[in-house]
């Protein structure tokens, strides 16, 4: 009956930390969706990747178009490309069931329901450390609604990772205290298959618990259960193998992930600004992503710097390291801090990339939260002292950066200010929420000794009060970053381009002139314009080689002309809503050659390219690697349209089909350009179309020939040619080409993600290993608890002993 009870009270505090976090953060996002009309709009990254990404992975599921993307840059492994941002959430598969239309309202709703999970995650890891399960509640709200939680509402799927991490160490305290098996191998799967990279965080972190906790002597441990622990950890890995594996082969494709540390980049930060923009997140309620304000020249920028806690601030932490008691998590929390202040150590939990980012604070501030609420249950804490001391650095960091004077000079006159500062009234209103935060904490401290159950609701209105007031001003700051998006997102992006009539935008591409990010795909056809961080290493490697930088997005400007025709690019979209025109303001001058206005559609002028090549063309004429890497990068693009790019095997295999070309003999005029298009164009196939597995191209041939596609080169790809598989040759530096005989031939690329028949068979593998592990633990544990109890039975009989000390 006891057991029931506790049961049942468990139960209760998880289901009243959901509920209170859900109705917050549903007074939180409500009035925003009221007001844009039921959608939730945020600005940036939210706006231009999570909505359209949402609709168009949802629609591409549905469809069973889950192979290959289109709609994702020159085209993407469909997995590799989104299991970062949603595949692994289980959020995003909730809006299966609903049609395309209604995915973008619920964008809001999810964000709630995540908030409202977060806060029940991290009661349920707090509650095994305090008596009063009020006080759970209370550190899951403020796990749920930290400084991170609330900076992170830019990008969406970062929710998912905070959902999942206690869960991991609630798992791990369960193992250790309980030895309950299996559960562990299941939350790391559950971690792994959300999020990979979140993943390598948790896995440091959890490596890190365990030791300190291990050497504090918190728990104890045989070698036979540290086997059974790290046998778990590598089940719950390879249970994720569906989804981890075809990813893994995408992402070591992308150069950004080679970027270790080194030399002095590796122990001290480059700019000096970012050791206060880390202390400052501690103390205030987060800057907006774009554009930190106290700060300004920390290049933090989308570093995710938040772990503020509302209410309590830093107190509840300087509290608990004041008292004198030891505790291991005193030692954790020593090692985290020195870790965001130490540049290798912060990259440990991104498997040591040396892009500065944040995205493990999460972590720190659940810990964070921990030590607030063991110092709330301890009547040795002095909360007088605590307050005076986060008072104090509160002003130390915020005095000096309002009130420093400095001189600026602009067009060779030099003024003076008062405030290092960006924005002096944003700053100002950071400070103010931080300075309310504590003086609302005084008034509710007040109780804490008097009155346990008063101190408990006013504790829950104050955490309630400051969590809706700083997050209510952080997403009205970060709208005004955004279009405007009553006047341009809503009706000429959410529409999915309802009111854009032209003969072909599936087969082709289009360009989008200064247009949102990704606006193509919340039209979602094929576009040359893209925002997405992963894609085909081929893509990554063909747009440095024309003088466009491929980081984080494609966006080649007019200046590479070329790549439009390359790219079969037929449309062109200009906003007509902005005072950036492609043609000039009489549409008469475009900023390309060889394109006309072909008429004002969906708030867009559209243009057309006079030159545009279909899909799937061939050459007369062959460069070298050597001579293309020797030209000049402007003249490249042109290059492309006159010769295939080959290898020097390539050209021992095809060479005889091909003339060579001097770069150097080539014309880089308008004239000059308009002629290589049209010689493609008559070289192009016909009735090309791209479906669920591939595409299509029939081709008429007066001798053999290399056909080429502008479709980035991957290993999924195969090739048949009337029927008969051919090899599939990459060329361009980027791109695909198969060899065709003369005459009339039927061109077939089928696509298979890499990896994925793999990665099935592992998780396979591993769910029947875990259910066999499971088994044989439970009856070992079983067996060994029999045997117990026959040695207590046998003690009690003979009077040597008692049954407390054999237990």
């Amino acid at each position: 009956m006891n057991l029931l009870s506790r049961t049942m009270e468990n139960k209760n505090v998880l289901l009243k930390a959901f509920l209170y976090s859900l109705g917050l953060a549903t007074l939180i996002f409500l009035p925003f969706q009221l007001v844009d009309s039921g959608y939730f709009l945020f600005y940036g990254d939210f706006n231009v990747q999570q909505v359209p990404f949402y609709r168009m992975c949802h629609d591409a599921i549905r469809s069973g178009s889950w192979r290959w993307s289109w709609t994702t840059d020159l085209g993407a492994n469909f997995i590799g490309s989104y299991s970062f941002y949603l595949l692994g959430s289980p959020f995003f598969w909730l809006t299966l069931p609903f049609p395309s239309n209604a995915v973008p309202y619920l964008m809001g709703p999810l964000l709630v329901l995540k908030f409202a999970c977060s806060g029940c995650a991290g009661c349920l890891y707090l509650k095994r450390y305090v008596r009063d399960p009020e006080f759970a509640v209370a550190g899951g709200m403020l796990y749920a609604f930290s400084g991170f939680s609330v900076y992170n509402i830019f990008f969406n799927h970062f929710h998912e990772a905070i959902i999942v991490f206690p869960l991991l160490l609630w798992a791990m305290d369960e193992y250790m205290y309980h030895r309950r098996r299996g559960i562990f191998a299941v939350t790391v799967f559950a971690s792994c298959f959300v999020n990979y990279y979140f993943f390598v965080g948790q896995v440091v972190f959890c490596i890190l618990y365990w030791l300190v906790r291990a050497f504090c002597g918190s728990w104890r441990i045989t070698v036979k259960d540290f086997l059974l622990l790290l046998a778990e950890s590598v089940l719950g890995v390879a249970l994720s193998g569906a989804l981890l594996v075809p990813t893994i082969l995408t992402v070591i494709q992308n150069p950004r992930v080679d970027n270790p540390p080194d030399g002095w980049g590796a122990l001290l930060y480059g700019w000096n600004q970012r050791y206060m923009h880390i202390l400052q997140s501690f103390f205030f309620p987060p800057d907006i992503p774009a554009r930190p304000n106290f700060t300004p020249n920390s290049e933090a920028k989308w570093a995710s710097l938040g772990a503020w806690l509302p209410l309590f601030s830093m107190t509840g932490v300087f509290a608990f390291l004041q008292n004198r008691r030891r505790h291991w998590l005193k030692k954790l929390l020593g090692i985290l801090f020195l870790m965001a202040m130490v540049p290798i150590l912060n990259s440990a939990f991104q498997l040591f990339n040396a892009s500065y980012y944040a995205r493990w604070f999460y972590m720190l501030v659940l810990m964070m939260c921990l030590a607030t609420l063991i110092s709330l249950e301890r009547e040795s804490s002095d909360w007088r002292r605590a307050v005076r001391w986060v008072l104090g650095i509160t002003l130390g960091i915020a005095l000096p950066i309002g009130l420093m004077p400095q001189s600026k000079t602009s067009n060779g006159t030099t003024t003076r200010t008062i405030g290092l500062e960006e924005y002096p009234t944003r700053f100002w209103a950071y400070v103010a929420l931080a300075l309310l935060s504590l003086l609302a904490l005084c008034i509710v401290m007040k109780y804490w000794r008097r009155n346990k159950k008063i101190f408990q609701r006013r504790m829950f209105a104050g955490i309630a009060a400051i969590s809706f007031l700083y997050s209510i001003y952080f997403i009205s700051l970060g709208k005004t970053q955004s279009e405007d998006v009553r006047r341009q997102l809503i009706p000429y992006a959410l529409n999915g381009g309802a009111d854009v009539s032209l003969p072909d935008l599936q087969n082709v591409r289009s360009d989008f002139y200064h247009a949102m990010d990704n606006q193509a795909m919340y039209w979602q056809i094929p576009s040359i314009q893209a925002f997405h961080s992963i894609v085909p290493g081929s893509i990554m490697e063909f747009y440095p080689t024309i003088g466009v930088t491929r980081d984080v997005g494609s966006r080649p400007d007019t200046k590479t002309y070329g790549l439009r025709a390359l790219t079969s690019c037929r449309w062109l979209f200009d906003y007509a809503g902005d005072d950036n025109y492609f043609g000039g303001e009489n549409r008469q001058n475009p900023e390309m050659p060889g394109w006309h206005y072909y008429g004002t559609q969906n708030g867009f002028d559209v243009w057309e390219n006079e030159y545009y090549i279909p899909m799937g063309f061939s050459y007369d004429s062959y460069v070298t690697q050597e001579q293309y890497d020797e030209a000049s990068e402007g003249d490249r693009d042109q290059i492309l349209l006159h010769a295939l790019v080959l290898s020097d095997q390539q050209i021992q295999t095809y060479g005889s089909l091909l003339t060579p070309l001097d770069p150097a003999d080539l014309d880089f005029t308008h004239n000059a350009y308009y002629e290589a298009c049209l010689e493609r164009r008559a070289s192009a196939g016909t009735g090309f179309s791209h479906d669920s597995t591939g595409f299509s191209l029939h081709y008429s041939a007066e001798r053999e020939r290399l056909v080429f596609f502008s479709v980035p080169y991957e290993s999924g790809w195969s090739a048949t040619v009337n029927g008969q598989t051919v090899p599939v040759e990459k060329v361009s530096v980027g791109f695909m080409a198969v060899k065709v005989p003369a005459g009339e031939s039927d061109i077939r690329f089928e696509y298979r993600t890499p990896g994925l028949g793999e990665g099935i068979a592992l998780s396979g593998a591993a769910a029947v290993l875990l259910v066999l592990y499971h088994r044989l633990t439970l009856r070992m544990d079983n067996r060994l608890q029999k045997n117990r109890k026959r040695r207590i039975f046998r003690i009690k009989s003979s009077g040597n002993g008692t049954a407390e000390e054999e237990l």
